[in-house]
């Protein structure tokens, strides 16, 4: 199992509104992420720089971010491009995280 760790921004004033869409998440992604071996997947916020970070597993090498040519995708950044940061495809912008420690 592969840890991987991303942040990207939320734009100031959008916490509950992000919190309220991940709360509803469409279940045909839920079942494509977990199709493709990507579990175990938190979202943390930090409020004094509006940092999302987040970690998941992944069986083998692909991470949800290398999902998106699936359509479903990209109807969800799509719709999340209104309260954060993307790319001209409407991919969230990330930043791979450097593991730096793990306990078991």
């Amino acid at each position: 199992m592969k840890r991987f760790g991303f942040k990207m921004k939320l734009y100031p004033g959008f916490r509950d509104e992000y919190k309220k869409r991940h709360g509803e998440i469409w279940p045909e992604l839920v079942k494509l992420l977990k199709d493709n071996g990507i579990g175990n997947y938190s979202i943390f916020f930090d409020e004094e720089t509006n940092i999302l970070f987040a970690y998941q597993e992944q069986k083998g090498e692909s991470s949800s971010q290398d999902l998106g040519q699936q359509e479903v995708v990209k109807r969800w950044w799509k719709y999340m491009s209104d309260i954060m940061e993307t790319n001209p495809d409407y991919s969230p912008v990330t930043v791979p995280l450097e593991q730096v420690f793990f306990m078991e």
